[in-house]
């Protein structure tokens, strides 16, 4: 009488497949929801000025909004709040003749970012998870490890746009928004992959 052998499969560590998918729908969102609109600014820049350019932005980020939304019924909420607040800047921005509003978006949108990843800290709570917690499963001490390191990232982040806008030509602040800071957030973004793969949590504790 023969028997059969059942082999046992190690613990899978994090679902290694639902993690890859998650990070490519992340990257796909990130990618469509910062890079369009930077794109369209850029151009509309070059071609009208500072105001289009900042109206195309804006427009291009609230119709990636509701594409996102229709497609898959879920959308990040700081890219709700960052379009929201780039709209009302700029609509001051335009009725008051105000281009510094327009200058200082990135500045303050990093700051409030800053405030509440390490304003979250203080408070004993890794917003990091609040943002991105069904989507990846880590663990507590990896959250809390990545909400500080984003945190003084756009810390950095608006430091460098107040350097930016104030010390460069308009032109060259332009070329700086859109070709200096998001390559510099890839990288960052790239860096802290480690850190995510090792806080991984196994499945039966993600389930």
């Amino acid at each position: 009488m023969k028997t059969t052998k059942t082999e046992e499969k190690p613990p899978e560590i994090g679902s290694v497949s639902d993690m890859t998918n998650s990070t490519k729908s992340m990257r796909l969102v990130s990618f469509f929801s910062e890079i369009l609109p930077l794109a369209s600014f850029f151009v509309f820049y070059r071609l009208y000025g500072l105001y289009a350019a900042a109206i195309a932005g804006v427009s291009m980020s609230a119709f990636m909004l509701l594409y996102f939304w229709l497609v898959e019924r879920r959308v990040a909420k700081f890219v709700v709040f960052s379009t929201l607040f780039s709209g009302v800047l700029t609509l001051t921005a335009i009725m008051a003749s105000e281009k510094i509003l327009i200058k200082i978006q990135p500045t303050i949108s990093s700051v409030v970012m800053a405030g509440v990843l390490l304003g979250g800290l203080m408070r004993g709570k890794a917003m990091m998870q609040v943002f991105f917690g069904t989507q990846f499963p880590l663990t507590e001490a990896t959250w809390f490890q990545l909400s500080f390191r984003w945190g003084m990232f756009f810390l950095v982040a608006a430091i460098g746009n107040e350097l930016a806008w104030r010390y460069l030509t308009e032109a060259n602040w332009v070329i700086f928004r859109t070709f200096v800071m998001p390559p510099a957030t890839g990288i960052f973004m790239l860096a802290q992959l480690p850190l995510t793969l090792r806080g991984r949590l196994p499945l039966e504790q993600d389930e």
